[in-house]
């Protein structure tokens, strides 16, 4: 299943050419992650306060295809892949009308908020990330 999360973009987000900073677009892919989770049952903070764990990027690639400019509405497809014992992998895919401009793939990582250490995804939670 896809998740659809659409922002305008901000001077802040920009650089000094009014185009989105590299950097920015990982903010703008963490908030549509987040609410893809929520969609799905799966918040974050309801994971930490029920669980003690949460979930962390393990991996990151990011290909840049088309700057995306301030003011433009820019949506971001989220697409969970693969889910594993302990990780889920995604595709993120920032879109202008039909225009790509990055796609991210990526590995959350479950992990231990006492210690950081990794561990299986909880049961009710693969449940609810199924595919």
């Amino acid at each position: 299943m896809i998740y659809n999360y659409t922002t305008r973009i901000y001077y802040q987000d920009t650089d000094a050419g009014g185009i989105v900073y590299h950097a920015n677009y990982l903010a703008i892919a963490e908030r549509a992650r987040t609410e893809a989770l929520r969609e799905m049952g799966a918040p974050h903070a309801e994971m930490v306060a029920t669980h003690g764990v949460m979930f962390v990027v393990h991996r990151v690639q990011l290909h840049y295809q088309r700057p995306a400019r301030i003011d433009e509405i820019v949506r971001v497809e989220t697409e969970f892949t693969e889910l594993g014992g302990a990780s889920v992998k995604l595709r993120q895919k920032f879109l202008r009308d039909s225009d790509s401009l990055a796609v991210l793939d990526l590995a959350l990582g479950c992990a231990r908020v006492a210690d950081g250490r990794a561990t299986r995804i909880p049961r009710a939670w693969v449940q609810r990330l199924k595919l």
